[in-house]
C-alpha cells in the first residue's frame, strides 16, 4: 500500500543519543477505505471489514502502551481501541461499533 520510511537521527550531544523517526503517507489507505465504504464493500454478515490500520498507527499504539506486536494482534481490545478512536475515522470501512 504505502511504504513506511525509517530514519535514524544521531545527536551531537556527546552522549551518543539517537532519535528514530517513522513516517508513512496514509492518503492512499484512507482513500481506499472511503471508496470501499461508499461502494458497500464492508465484508459479509459473518465478518465485517471494519477498517485498515496503517503501520505507523500500530507502531505508535504499541509504543504508547508498551506492548509487543503479538500482544496487539492477539488481544482484540487493542484493535478495538484503535478502530473506535474518532481520530481513525478516515481508516474505517464499516461504520458500526467494534
Amino acid at each position: 500500500m504505502s511504504e513506511v520510511q525509517h530514519v535514524i537521527h544521531r545527536h551531537n550531544d556527546g552522549a551518543g543519543s539517537m532519535t528514530f523517526e517513522t513516517a508513512q503517507d496514509c492518503t492512499a489507505i484512507a482513500e481506499l477505505c472511503k471508496t470501499q465504504q461508499l461502494q458497500g464493500k464492508t465484508g459479509t454478515s459473518e465478518m465485517k471489514l471494519a477498517g485498515r490500520i496503517p503501520d505507523v498507527f500500530v507502531a505508535k499504539y504499541m509504543n504508547d502502551h508498551n506492548i509487543t506486536f503479538r500482544e496487539f494482534i492477539t488481544n482484540r481490545e487493542h484493535v478495538r481501541r484503535v478502530l473506535n478512536d474518532p481520530a481513525m475515522a478516515h481508516f474505517r470501512v464499516w461504520q458500526g461499533k467494534i
